[in-house]
C-alpha cells in the first residue's frame, strides 16, 4: 500500500509537472494574443488612441511658425547674407497655420477613398493645399491692411514652393505625425501593483513622505515616451514659438516698427532645443529620483538658462551672428543676459515641466 501510494504520488507529481508547461504555454499564448500588432495607417488612425485635437492644433501651429521662420530666413539671407539668420512670423499666422493644418489633416485622411494614390498625393492634395494657403494669405493681407489691400496673385515661384511644401506635408510630416499616440494613463513601474483606493501605504502610516515615482522602463529609468531626437526637435520648434510671440507683443506694446510680426533666429532652434532637452533630463532626475519640489528646481533651471544664453551669446558674437543685445537694459551683463527677463524665464521653467509631463504620454507606434 505504501508503495502504491508513493507510486500514485509520484505519478501525480509527474502529471502536475507535465501540466505546468501546458498551462504556461496557454498563458504565453494569451499574452501574445493581447500584445498589440503593428498597425496599418488606416488601422492606426481608427484605433482611437490618436493625439487629442487640442494637442494636434498645438503641434500644427508650432510647425507652421517653424516653416515661416525657415522660409523668411532663407529669403532674407539670399537677398543680403546675414549670419544672424533672422526669420519672421506672427500670432496671426500661427492661428492660420493651425486651422489650415487641421483642415489638411482631414483631407489627408481621405486618401484611402481615392482609387489612385498617385493622383491623390501629387495632384488632389497639392491643389487643396495651394487653395487653402492662398486663401489664408490673402485673408491675412486684407485684415492687416484694414480691407484696403488689393489681392495679389501668387507668382510662379511661390506656387512651386507651395507645391513642394504640399508634398512635404503629405509624404513626410503627416505620414509620421499621425503615428504619434497619446496614453491617457502612464504605465506603472514594473513590480509595483496599484493599491486599492483608500488603502494607506506603509510609508503613509509611518509618516514618512515617499518620493514621487514616475513611469519606469525595464532598466528603472523614467519612460520618456518620444525618442530623444524628436524631443529635441519639439523643443527647438517651441523655442521659435516662444520668441515669435514674445517679440510680437513686445513690438506691439512698444509701437515699434514691424509690430505686425515677431522675429527670431535660426540659431534659437539649437539654443532652445539643447537647453530644454538638458533641463528635462535634470527634471527627471531631481523630481523622480530626489523628490524635489517645483520651487527647489526652478532656481537651478533659471541658472542653467542664463548660463546657456551667455555661452551661446559669446560664441555667436565672435562670428557676428548674435541676434540680441541687452546693453540698453538695466541689470545686464555684457549685453547678453539681463535680470529684466527673470520673470519670463521663471514662467518658462515651470511650463517646461508641464511640457515634459505631456511628452511622456506621447509615443510613436509602428506602421506597416
Amino acid at each position: 500500500m505504501a508503495g502504491s501510494d508513493a507510486d500514485g504520488k509520484g505519478l501525480a507529481r509527474r502529471g502536475g509537472a507535465s501540466r505546468r508547461p501546458a498551462a504556461a504555454s496557454v498563458r504565453v499564448g494569451e499574452a501574445a494574443a493581447g500584445r498589440p500588432e503593428p498597425l496599418s495607417t488606416a488601422e492606426a488612425v481608427a484605433e482611437g488612441a490618436e493625439l487629442p485635437a487640442w494637442m494636434r492644433l498645438y503641434f500644427y501651429g508650432m510647425h507652421g511658425i517653424t516653416l515661416d521662420v525657415l522660409l523668411s530666413s532663407s529669403r532674407r539671407f539670399a537677398r543680403s547674407p546675414d549670419l544672424r539668420m533672422l526669420g519672421f512670423s506672427s500670432p496671426y499666422r500661427w492661428l492660420l497655420h493651425l486651422l489650415t493644418h487641421f483642415a489638411l489633416e482631414k483631407v489627408y485622411l481621405q486618401q484611402r477613398r481615392c482609387p489612385s494614390a498617385f493622383v491623390f498625393n501629387f495632384l488632389l492634395y497639392p491643389l487643396v493645399h495651394l487653395g487653402l494657403q492662398t486663401l489664408a494669405d490673402q485673408a491675412l493681407l486684407r485684415s492687416l491692411s484694414d480691407g484696403l489691400g488689393d489681392a495679389v496673385a501668387p507668382g510662379a515661384l511661390d506656387l512651386a514652393l507651395q507645391y513642394l511644401l504640399a508634398l512635404y506635408q503629405s509624404q513626410v510630416f503627416l505620414k509620421r505625425f499621425l503615428r504619434l499616440r497619446y496614453r491617457r494613463q502612464l504605465p506603472q513601474r514594473l513590480g509595483s501593483p496599484l493599491a486599492p483606493p483608500g488603502t494607506r501605504t506603509p510609508a503613509a502610516v509611518g509618516g514618512r513622505r515617499r518620493r514621487p515615482r514616475g513611469p519606469r522602463g525595464t532598466e528603472g529609468a523614467p519612460n520618456k515616451g518620444l525618442p530623444d531626437l524628436l524631443r529635441f526637435l519639439f523643443y527647438g520648434m517651441h523655442g521659435f514659438l516662444d520668441e515669435i510671440f514674445f517679440t510680437f507683443f513686445f513690438n506691439l506694446l512698444g509701437q515699434r516698427e514691424g509690430a505686425a510680426s515677431g522675429h527670431t533666429s535660426l540659431w534659437s532652434f539649437f539654443m532652445y532645443g539643447s537647453c530644454s532637452f538638458m533641463v528635462e533630463k535634470l527634471y527627471f532626475h531631481l523630481y523622480y529620483s530626489r523628490g524635489w519640489s517645483t520651487w527647489k528646481r526652478v532656481p537651478i533651471y533659471v541658472a542653467i538658462i542664463y548660463l546657456w544664453e551667455l555661452s551661446w551669446g559669446l560664441g555667436l558674437r565672435t562670428c557676428g551672428a548674435c541676434s540680441w543685445d541687452y546693453s540698453h537694459y538695466p541689470l545686464n551683463f555684457m549685453g547678453l543676459i539681463t535680470l529684466m527677463y527673470l520673470p519670463g524665464w521663471v514662467f518658462l521653467s515651470v511650463y517646461q515641466d508641464l511640457l515634459s509631463n505631456v511628452l511622456q504620454r506621447v509615443q510613436c507606434i509602428t506602421i506597416v
